[in-house]
């Protein structure tokens, strides 16, 4: 205690001596960062001496940041950037909310009403039917209490693990360094780029300007300007969309940051996936054929109160009738259906962590498995994301990858492009990782093409960011960053002789054609006639054709004066450039990539690749790839934009490269696969097209993309294709959101991107991705295996128990059994069944449809074959069972208790009951002949010296001899009971497979939960009838009966491997195959085939129609 006080009391004096050391507390820094308040910070802001007295007093600076015992000070002052966890339903909120459900609550009335009267009736041992039920529904509520209370935690589980691979840029020790945004600390330098999540409240301190979109706090959907100057407040968890690298220092973490405090208000609801709404609409179907059965069975039940009961005892048959029909209502809603989803994508999710992929959206784990097209981009997934310079046009001479090593340029020429190379950037290098240990390359943050472009510096012997501190000055020059739109970024920089230099790198194709100059060797610029241009454009086609990126470097001087007014606004970077030089970057082939696009076309989906690289370097990488294939087409951003819908149509399913896109044609190309975004009528066509001059509805509705939604939906009766789209950039995000499931890069990927996905793709290969393709498919097929073990189970006790009613027997399975069979059914069985593993099987079948009938015909002759065999079975054990087995019918009495009064009533050979000792046989005679005191001999026919005697015939003989059962005899239903739970014991292993494959038992080596859960069942079954008694109605068993049971039962497993020789086929018509809409396409092809072939074509044509 001693020790723990002196730990406490030294972290005080700790905290006490650096709160002195630190010149600013949380009450001012709360004053800077008051929600909705941006002009009142301001004002605060400017009141205190601006952001220069804030660094002071924070103790920082723009370029070194804090150093290490700044760091740890703050940290003890002003804590860690964590978040409050959202609150989470407790484990009992969850049980009581289980209570809800109507049948349940009805079921716990009738159990209560008959554990009154039967305490009123029996006594002490009367409560024992009704408190078994109760008992029964409690332990079901606490599972799925349970189950829902585990989930929830694997959730959680997965958002920390995801939190843990995340990381942002800060600035400490003038080093900058790659941190958890966790460990971030008040007064930190943060280094910001455009696609960046804001990882704590700050204020921008350099004299870029940004973008920020704060509509995730704020509500604000339109994007903020951010600057030193006026508004310079960013939000954390919102998003940095445009702009330059800014540099920001951190005013509010963890708990006092604006996010932390909503953060600690907010809770999440989940929301059903559209698998589990369709499971539910399948629940409440089953749900009415079992309501029907348990009327009918009710209706038996109490006609049989008159039929074998002559009347006696109403009001208990009554209860025990309602309660049975209650059970089986119980029992026949499958809501496992429902749990087996949550369980198989709880597990799937955290199986699918570990394999690279990151759901985010719970609905795109069972979405993928049946995905039909894959628009994938070229960097990061289909290659390493590697980027070496290797070969390049430079300063008019050309240089092979055998050459390049040994490069040597003018002075000038190179001070040129290298100016460019280093200020005309966003991206840096990190030397060091996270935990502070040099690295063998170093780490590029940012654009991988930039950084391919810094290391050739570097490799040259120069220091990018030296050459940036030298030649670019915040506060006079501007960078612009990569515009989708002209395929170039732009620096523009003042020079010390007064002129200005315009910086330009982006697309050759691009950036070539507004050239007008070109760098000779001597670092001097010369007129582009058209030959020069043609032998660098044949330079370009050369390194595109070995499958290099390739990248234009150009600039333009300008004297004092010449640029327009409007440089800070718009560059002037589309007319009179100097090409400089163009190099030649290989990013080489992911080594799985081959293998995995060829899984997924076999898996009978189309992998197309869209990408910003021309045509010439798309079409080479395709090919390599094994994407383009001898009937496939590619095409350029331009031209496919250009295109009217049908056209479209016609080449898309051939289209299998894009080249030169840009994210609207990325876009335009999945809201015309999926129908994603497809305007419903004029309106909202108008509406989307509202910013084009002379474009109206009545003209030109069938000329632009993407079209509308009936002409659209002509040409696909049954719906769209399902698609996956990649993406990375922040300008991916609305194809990410059109895309049916949007995938975004882990590594590469921007936040913005990242938060416009479903699923996150760790190490941005493809093959992941085809990973979580497999398994999706492992979801819904697992989904069909518990609903084909669930409806096997749900015919055969429904039915069961209707027969045995409607034939005068007591209810074969009675409410304990039925609420058991059910806790089988719901939670054990999707625990078993919902955590199957995928096999590469499950991608040797075509996707199925939308539309696709959850269960499909050999699942339907699956389980009509064995609940066919099952109730023969358990049939053949109502109706002869006691013969076979030498027991007694039915519910019997062990042991009477008789009495024992020796006045003689009746007579042998005689059931007449005579006057009082005038007779020959008394109650003292039963329990002579029958020394057990049993039903069995109750109701035996005996033949003695004195006659033949049935005492069960005798008038009146059962109420004045026999008082009540002392203990019963339920070796009859026990074994009805414990046949029907080991076939479904079995049954388990035959519904692993859903098709025609006989052999169930190959995956159940790996699944360890399924081997768990079977011993579980046999286990509390074991329990069930040995111990269960009068809760559950049971009498303990035999080892030959439960030997027999067992192996009666377990004739389920040939029985399901004999089955799947009947000759049934799933229905064709339920699988989307691609293969049938390119044999529809090749008729429609010979007018496009002309207009494909050209690399050059624009779409000049179609736009002049417009």
């Amino acid at each position: 205690m001693r020790t723990v006080r002196r730990s406490l009391s030294g972290d005080k004096a700790a905290f006490l001596a650096a709160q002195q050391e630190v010149d600013i507390q949380q009450s001012v820094l709360d004053q800077l960062n008051v929600s909705q308040a941006r002009k009142e910070n301001r004002e605060y802001l400017d009141s205190i001496g601006g952001i220069d007295a804030l660094l002071q007093r924070l103790g920082t600076s723009v370029s070194d940041g804090l150093n290490d015992a700044k760091v740890e000070q703050m940290r003890l002052v002003f804590g860690r950037n964590a978040f409050p966890e959202s609150p989470m339903k407790g484990f009992f909120t969850l049980f009581f909310e289980a209570f809800q459900d109507t049948t349940l609550i009805i079921l716990i009335c009738a159990a209560i009403v008959s554990l009154a009267i039967g305490i009123w009736e029996s006594g002490a041992d009367g409560w024992i039917e009704g408190g078994a039920i109760l008992i029964a529904v409690f332990l079901v509520a606490s599972v799925s209490a349970g189950n829902d209370y585990t989930k929830e935690l694997q959730f959680r589980s997965l958002e920390k693990s995801s939190q843990n691979d995340e990381r942002c840029s800060v600035i400490r020790n003038g080093i900058i360094e790659r941190v958890n945004p966790v460990d971030l600390v008040v007064g930190d330098m943060i280094l910001l780029q455009a696609g960046d999540m804001i990882p704590a409240d700050a204020i921008v301190c350099d004299h870029n300007l940004v973008m920020a979109n704060e509509s995730a706090l704020t509500g604000e959907s339109d994007d903020l300007k951010k600057s030193r100057d006026k508004d310079c407040f960013l939000l954390s968890s919102c998003l940095l969309t445009e702009g330059e690298e800014c540099r920001a220092v951190v005013i509010g973490i963890g708990p006092n940051s604006q996010w932390g405090k909503i953060k600690a208000n907010l809770v999440s609801e989940a929301v059903n996936t559209p698998l589990q709404d369709k499971l539910e609409i399948m629940a409440q179907q089953i749900g009415y054929v079992g309501l029907v059965a348990a009327v009918g069975t009710f209706i038996a039940m109490v006609i049989s109160i008159w039929a074998r009961h002559h009347g006696e005892d109403i009001l208990d048959g009554f209860i025990e009738a309602f309660i049975l029909a209650v059970t089986i209502v119980v029992v026949a809603i499958p809501e496992g259906l429902p749990l087996a989803v949550t369980i198989s994508l709880a597990y799937s999710t955290k199986k699918m962590y570990q394999d690279q992929c990151f759901i985010r959206v719970l609905a795109a784990c069972e979405t993928m498995g049946n995905a039909t097209n894959i628009c994938s981009d070229k960097t990061g997934t289909l290659t390493e994301n590697r980027m070496t310079v290797v070969e390049g046009y430079f300063a008019d001479t050309k240089y092979s990858q055998d050459e390049f090593s040994g490069i040597r340029l003018n002075k000038e020429a190179q001070n040129i492009i290298v100016q460019n190379v280093c200020i005309n950037r966003v991206a840096y290098l990190v030397y060091k990782d996270s935990d502070g240990k040099d690295l063998h390359r170093p780490n590029i943050i940012g654009s991988k093409t930039e950084g391919a472009l810094i290391l050739m510096a570097k490799e040259w012997g120069l220091d990018y960011e030296q050459i940036k501190l030298e030649h670019f000055n915040e506060q006079n020059d501007r960078m612009f960053a990569f515009n989708s739109a002209k395929k170039r970024s732009t620096a523009i920089i003042h020079r010390p002789d007064g002129s200005i230099r315009l910086l330009c790198k982006g697309a050759p194709e691009w950036v070539l054609r507004d050239c007008t100059h070109y760098l000779r060797s001597d670092g001097t610029a010369a007129p582009l006639n058209g030959s020069k241009r043609s032998e660098i454009e044949g330079h370009i086609v050369g390194m595109a054709n070995n499958a290099l990126r390739t990248l234009c470097i150009a600039h333009k001087d300008f004297q004092p004066g010449t640029i327009p007014d409007d440089w800070q606004e718009s560059p002037p970077d589309s007319e009179g450039l100097c090409c400089d030089c163009v190099v030649g970057i290989i990013d080489p082939l992911r080594s799985d990539v081959v293998d995995a696009v060829r899984t997924a076309q076999n898996a009978g989906v189309t992998v197309r690749m869209v990408t910003g690289d021309n045509l010439n370097t798309a079409v080479a990488i395709a090919k390599q790839c094994g994407i383009l294939t001898a009937d496939g087409q590619a095409i350029e951003g331009p031209q496919f934009r250009s295109m009217k819908p049908a056209d479209v149509d016609a080449i898309l399913p051939n289209l299998q490269v894009m080249a030169r896109s840009s994210p609207d044609d990325k876009y335009l190309l999945v809201t015309r696969l999926n129908g994603f975004g497809i305007p419903n009528n004029k309106e909202e066509w108008e509406e989307k097209h509202s910013g084009r001059d002379g474009v109206s509805w009545e003209t030109h509705k069938d000329l632009l993309l993407p079209g509308y939604r009936e002409e659209w939906e002509a040409t696909r009766p049954e719906g769209g294709q399902v698609v996956g789209v990649t993406g990375d950039g922040t300008n991916d995000a609305p194809a990410l959101k059109a895309a049916d499931v949007g995938l975004a890069m882990g590594i590469t990927g921007t936040k913005v991107a990242q938060s416009a996905s479903d699923i996150v793709i760790l190490d941005d290969k493809f093959s992941s991705i085809v990973r979580a393709i497999m398994w999706g498919r492992s979801v819904y097929d697992n989904i069909r295996k518990f609903l084909q073990f669930q409806l096997t189970v749900n015919v055969v006790a429904l039915l069961i128990v209707f027969i045995g009613a409607c034939a005068g027997f007591d209810p074969p399975l009675n409410a304990v059994m039925m609420l058991w069979v059910n806790l089988i059914m719901d939670t054990l069985g999707a625990l078993a069944l919902g955590t199957e593993l995928p096999t590469m099987k499950v991608l040797d079948r075509k996707p199925y449809k939308r539309s696709a009938t959850l269960v499909s015909r050999p699942m339907m002759r699956n389980i009509l074959v064995q609940s066919a065999f099952q109730l023969i079975l358990l049939l053949i054990l109502l109706f002869s069972g006691a013969g076979l087995f030498n027991i007694p019918r039915g519910e019997s009495c062990a042991r009477f208790d008789t009495r024992s009064t020796t006045v003689t009533r009746w007579n042998y050979d005689s059931n007449d009951k005579v006057d009082a000792g005038t007779g020959e046989i008394s109650c003292q005679t039963f329990n002579q002949i029958c020394s057990d005191k049993d039903e069995q001999c109750f109701k035996e026919n005996h033949n003695t010296d004195d006659g033949k005697v049935n005492f069960s015939d005798l008038d009146g003989f059962r109420s004045d001899c026999i008082r009540e059962c002392q203990e019963f005899d339920w070796t009859h239903g026990s074994i009805m009971f414990n046949t029907f739970v080991f076939c479904q014991i079995f049954n388990e292993y035959t519904s692993k497979e859903i098709h025609s494959d006989w052999d169930v038992f190959s995956s159940i080596g790996g699944n360890y939960i399924f081997i768990f859960v079977t011993f579980l069942t046999v286990g509390l079954q074991i329990m069930l009838i040995e111990v269960g008694g009068e809760f559950i109605k049971t009498s303990p068993l035999t080892l030959n009966q439960w030997l027999i049971t067992i192996a009666l039962a377990s004739i389920s497993v040939p029985v399901g491997v004999l089955m799947r020789f009947i000759p049934v086929e799933e229905d064709p018509e339920t699988f989307f195959d691609n293969s049938d809409s390119i044999a529809e396409a090749a008729e429609r092809m010979g007018e496009h085939d002309k207009l494909l072939s050209s690399p050059k074509h624009n779409g000049v044509q179609l736009t002049e129609q417009v």
